[in-house]
């Protein structure tokens, strides 16, 4: 399954070629659980996960059951700060995350 950062693909389903989706690209933002936080998924909630992803262009991010969406990479280069954290966090190719002094 994806997971944060990663650079996805939405794939073709008879749900995303009706919302004019398929193809799109975007980047994951986060997972969640739709019975808990009642979100609303393209794609079936079978397994009761979605993946959040956040495609270019559109105003809103969307939730997709994990069988839509398609790695494309992880994001290599990805940088990430959390509040109150020495450095930062960068994506390696992999899909690891090595942690740095922040850059000046």
């Amino acid at each position: 399954m994806a997971d944060f950062g990663d650079r996805v693909r939405i794939k073709a389903s008879d749900e995303t070629l009706e919302l004019e989706l398929a193809g799109r690209e975007g980047e994951v933002y986060g997972w969640t659980t739709p019975s808990i936080t009642g979100v609303t998924v393209v794609g079936s909630e079978e397994d009761d996960v979605a993946l959040n992803v956040n495609i270019e262009g559109l105003e809103h991010d969307l939730w997709f059951h994990p069988d839509l969406v398609e790695l494309i990479d992880h994001n290599p280069g990805m940088t990430v700060s959390i509040n109150g954290m020495d450095g930062e966090a960068v994506r390696l190719p992999n899909g690891e995350w090595q942690e740095r002094s922040r850059s000046k």
